[in-house]
């Protein structure tokens, strides 16, 4: 299903962290499907970990916009938060999650997922750790 919080993902629950680990994308089907939607990008999440302090495993591909593989997609977990409150995922419409993201490609990263459904709509917030890969200073 498509979802947005400015930038739209479409997001894919699977059943386990296995499913997770085995996705790929069939390019040529990814490609097509991308052309009817407004999503570019696909986060893929089951409620299975590597660590069971966490409570999902996600894993998100940009090929339309060059990237792969992203470790840790803050844009793509806003809209797994709003997914997650709408569709009652946790049979709640309050959630204040951990994702795991990033370990497939050796740069694990975490995520922190809090939302809420108000009368106005759904609030989200998303946090988080990332391994650094470079650093530098703007002159």
């Amino acid at each position: 299903q498509t979802v947005s919080t400015g930038t739209p993902f479409i997001i894919a629950p699977v059943k386990s962290l296995d499913a997770v680990k085995m996705a790929q994308l069939n390019r040529s089907f990814y490609f097509d499907y991308i052309k009817k939607s407004k999503a570019k990008s696909i986060l893929f999440f089951a409620p299975e970990t590597y660590h069971e302090s966490n409570q999902l495993n996600a894993r998100m591909f940009a090929d339309f916009y060059g990237v792969p593989e992203d470790p840790a997609t803050g844009s793509a977990n806003g809209c797994l938060a709003g997914w997650l409150v709408k569709y009652r995922f946790f049979d709640s419409e309050i959630i204040d999650v951990r994702v795991e993201q990033g370990c497939e490609i050796h740069r694990p990263s975490l995520l922190y997922l809090k939302a809420d459904m108000a009368p106005a709509g759904i609030n989200v917030h998303v946090g988080g750790k990332v391994v650094p890969i470079a650093e530098g200073v703007l002159v």
